[in-house]
């Protein structure tokens, strides 16, 4: 079903976009786990760098100073991260966009999500 809003082009957006998407991963029988058990999120803390991270990318927003593949590089020695692991989080992704929103930010979004994901794989120990 879609319910399209928007393009990704401003916060707010964005900001709803990462709650949209959030709501799913942390209900999927599969990335649920890795994000509640094993990294142990707390999401007060972790949506907000998630959303300034996505800021950036997207809007060229500088809030977000972090390093992310160290970030998952500790959460890969505690649990691998496998292959089916970023399938699973860039179908997520790739729908609860495809579901909310259209237009140039928002294919901006699938194609860096897909790099991300990619990069990932790639870089962290099989």
């Amino acid at each position: 079903m879609q319910d399209l809003c928007c393009d990704l082009d401003t916060r707010e957006h964005i900001e709803t976009f990462i709650d949209r998407f959030y709501a799913r991963v942390l209900e999927d029988p599969q990335l649920a786990p890795i994000f509640l058990d094993v990294a142990q999120i707390d999401l007060d803390v972790h949506l907000p760098h998630i959303k300034d991270y996505w800021c950036k990318l997207l809007l060229g927003e500088q809030g977000y100073r972090r390093h992310t593949m160290n970030i998952h590089r500790a959460l890969h020695a505690q649990r691998a991260l496998e292959r089916a692991d970023f399938e699973r989080w860039l179908t997520l992704f790739h729908d609860t966009l495809d579901r909310h929103y259209a237009g140039p930010y928002t294919e901006k979004a699938h194609r860096i999500a897909a790099a991300i994901a990619e990069n990932m794989q790639k870089t962290l120990p099989s």
